[in-house]
């Protein structure tokens, strides 16, 4: 019965500072147009590019561009959780704010699949089954992820363990309201999020205004659930269940 109370407590409080939050920066709901077009037009360049010798270097290139991209969502929610705002100053800042954290999280990320490839090519059809199981765990041990980047003051092999001793902790209360909102979310635009650093939908570019609305609406719902997310790991992360219920009695 005190699991269902603190899951009741800490997602009840969650949802009230969501609300607070999205009414004073809506801002955000747009802000999946903008990385879109960047990605876009970023792309676009490095494939004009990085083409011969020089495509070599295009994989590193790109994953710079992304964790870029990432690092300056990440920052828009970390002044939205901490302070309830966020300005044009925090976007342009915002690209390397924790691009750096990203990019090794990435590093360490590329280092885990050469070694599952090494694996995959021993147990051969065997692979298929491992590889699956393997990427259930990574999504869910290492899906608050973002909210330990930009939330605690780690480095990206502490933030990676911070995750999996956030989960083991914290299971319940991080996997219940994800699922639904997620699930949400798929039921309006039939996008599924698996990707653990997502900072927007993605939009089919067929201008019709079915496809706007539905678009509008799924990044209200994205945007809803990301700075859910940062409120729920913030409350979770600074307390413990028992002391999240002697507070909730007063």
């Amino acid at each position: 019965m005190d699991y269902l109370n603190d899951l009741i407590y800490v997602n009840k409080d969650s949802f009230k500072k969501t609300i607070t939050s999205l009414k004073s920066n809506w801002l955000i709901i747009f802000t999946g147009l903008v990385y879109t077009f960047l990605n876009i037009i970023v792309y676009k360049i490095i494939g004009t590019l990085f083409v011969g010798p020089l495509y070599i270097i295009s994989g590193f290139i790109s994953a710079i561009v992304s964790s870029s991209l990432i690092s300056n969502y990440l920052n828009l929610l970390f002044n939205i959780i901490n302070y309830n705002r966020f300005s044009f100053e925090d976007f342009k800042s915002g690209f390397t704010a924790f691009l750096w954290k990203i990019y090794g999280v990435f590093f360490i990320a590329y280092l885990g699949q050469l070694l599952l490839s090494l694996v995959s090519n021993i147990l051969g059809a065997g692979a298929v089954v491992l590889n699956f199981v393997i990427w259930i765990i990574v999504v869910i041990l290492f899906n608050p992820l973002p909210e330990i980047i930009y939330l605690k003051y780690k480095s990206p092999t502490e933030s990676i363990t911070d995750s999996i001793e956030f989960m083991q902790e914290n299971w319940l209360n991080w996997l219940v309201p994800n699922i639904v909102f997620f699930t949400i979310l798929y039921v309006v635009t039939g996008n599924l999020q698996f990707g653990i650093f997502n900072t927007h939908i993605s939009f089919n570019m067929i201008f019709t205004l079915k496809n706007i609305i539905i678009y509008i609406l799924g990044q209200i719902i994205f945007s809803f659930t990301m700075i859910y997310r940062g409120h729920l790991f913030k409350l979770l992360n600074g307390s413990t269940r028992r002391k999240r219920m002697f507070m909730n009695k007063f």
